[in-house]
């Protein structure tokens, strides 16, 4: 029961990414071709819900579910960080056709065939968390 609510949160989550169409490789192709907004759209209102959560989080002083303050660190400026982060990010986007949330959504549609991909999206989380002391962060 106490995991329930992450369930249905699921399952909303993937229903919207299914009907805004986010899931589809004919939309992710059209974005890294400069063809259409449609990724784009979706992409800047997750940002601006993102923002205005942020911002009511700090405004208004939101604890989380233990009643302790929701701690917002300040980010660590660091050029190499973001652009090599995101170019690995972008090119493992570009080359499955989807990012790691619908990744899940994709897997409850059937396509079994992208297990690889979330398996070595999990491989390369663990080699990551073992070099990350390593890397010029």
């Amino acid at each position: 029961m106490k995991l329930l609510k992450y369930l249905v949160l699921g399952i909303i989550f993937g229903i919207v990414m299914s009907k805004s169409e986010a899931i589809s490789w004919f939309r992710i192709y059209e974005m890294f071709r400069f063809r259409s907004f449609h990724m784009y759209g979706i992409i800047l209102s997750a940002v601006l819900v993102g923002i205005v959560g942020i911002a009511l989080i700090k405004k208004l002083k939101i604890n989380n579910r233990y009643g302790r303050p929701i701690d917002l660190p300040l980010k660590q400026k660091s050029v190499a960080r973001y652009l090599f982060g995101g170019i690995i990010f972008g090119a493992g986007w570009a080359m499955t056709g989807a990012c790691p949330g619908p990744l899940f959504v994709l897997l409850g549609h059937g396509f079994v065939s992208i297990v690889i991909v979330v398996v070595g999206g999990l491989v390369g989380t663990i080699i990551y968390a073992l070099i990350k002391n390593r890397l010029p962060h």
